[in-house]
């Protein structure tokens, strides 16, 4: 009987220990290790909780794809002894803005999006305005909205929902902080915990998420995964925005509905600072300083808003190439990541977890090929660059 270790019970573990303890072909035994059952500061608790086929690469396109058919269904596929889940799909799409710098990569973003099934469409200015007249469009040349099949939806949720999930079908949750792997050779034999025990595996998984890199390392392995901090602040509006979608604007923070209010959020532009795992404290700054004049310009009903709340947490920010990373390492065969998703790992759970089952019961991917997402590509030094990081 195979025994699985599986390292971090966010979403993408959890996903991972749920797809496979619901395969077929797998009869072994599951274990997650999870150092915080209240995942007070995991970025499943603390993600936007989005989901969008606006991806620059197909394959990140294609796990939006089956993340959003997985969430549409999940709410009976998540069930337990008759109790749904409540994952709280909105299709509500996402709209990216741009100058006329911007265009080229829009319109390529575009035909890829296009050739892969994703229904989106390229509006001109007088098109955004018609659509949405609240929306100041004078500095942009043009927008990618999407017509169906993106939107939001609870993220907390999903997390308790595929946990809830997995130990009904038998999965064991361990609530330690994993500390080392045991070694025989090439393969990790088992999990170090900070209790002094071993858990022995045949198989161990890496889905600790911005901690990610600091479990790899416990096999000697480098990977270019940091916690950096991201911020999500929380708002609401006397004016209301009809169809608001996710946007994304070219200046580079997002806004979008949540439940009667607002929320939005701001990556830091390149070459601003940007360090790993910094303290998870809420600047006023970045709301009142940078991102509520941005918007404010946009929407100027916006001028008028009313900051009701916001948080911080960490992104599992992949400084490679801004992708996930799925698959095992060439070094050491048996230890399987599944991590580095520079802020879509909630939307890629779905698919993530299903690969990872299919890696450890069938031996590969055999309903998505995540080959693209594999460690060899940063061991060879072949980055796939995803244009539409948020």
């Amino acid at each position: 009987m195979q025994q699985i270790v599986i390292v971090g019970g966010g979403a993408v573990g959890s996903s991972s220990a749920f797809h496979l303890a619901s395969h077929p072909r797998f009869k072994g035994r599951i274990t997650v290790v999870e150092r915080d059952p209240t995942y007070r500061i995991a970025s499943s608790s603390l993600s936007a909780s989005s989901i969008r086929q606006q991806f620059s690469t197909p394959v990140n396109i294609a796990m939006s794809q089956y993340g959003l058919e997985f969430l549409r269904h999940g709410n009976d596929t998540l069930a337990v002894r008759g109790e749904k889940a409540q994952l709280g799909l909105l299709d509500r799409g996402y709209l990216f803005l741009a100058t006329e710098a911007g265009m080229p990569v829009l319109r390529e973003n575009h035909a890829v999006q296009k050739a892969a099934g994703a229904d989106v469409a390229i509006l001109s200015p007088g098109e955004l305005k018609a659509r949405f007249p609240w929306i100041n469009v004078d500095d942009v040349a043009g927008g990618s909205l999407g017509l169906a099949g993106e939107g939001w939806f609870d993220g907390p949720a999903l997390l308790a929902a595929y946990r809830r999930k997995a130990r009904s079908l038998g999965v064991e949750y361990i609530a330690q902080d994993a500390t080392g792997f045991a070694r025989a050779g090439d393969k990790v034999t088992g999990v170090k915990l900070a209790d002094g025990s071993v858990l022995p595996c045949d198989i161990a998984v890496n889905a600790a998420g911005p901690w990610s890199a600091r479990v790899a390392a416990f096999a000697g392995i480098d990977l270019p995964v940091r916690a950096r901090k991201r911020m999500i602040y929380v708002f609401s509006c006397p004016d209301k925005l009809p169809g608001l979608p996710l946007l994304i604007d070219h200046p580079g923070y997002f806004v979008r509905p949540e439940g009667a209010g607002f929320l939005c959020g701001r990556s830091p532009d390149e070459g601003e600072l940007d360090p790993d795992e910094p303290p998870l404290v809420v600047e006023d700054a970045m709301f009142n300083d940078i991102i509520w004049p941005q918007m404010a310009a946009r929407i100027p009903a916006l001028e008028n808003l009313r900051i009701t709340g916001a948080w911080a947490g960490y992104y599992e920010y992949n400084i490679f190439d801004f992708n996930g990373v799925i698959g095992p390492h060439p070094a050491v065969p048996n230890l399987i990541f599944a991590t580095g998703f520079s802020g879509h790992g909630m939307q890629h759970s779905p698919a993530t977890g299903r690969g990872v089952a299919e890696l450890i019961a069938e031996g590969g991917f055999t309903s998505l090929d995540l080959s693209p997402l594999s460690f060899d590509r940063i061991v060879e030094g072949r980055p796939l660059i995803e244009q539409g990081i948020v």
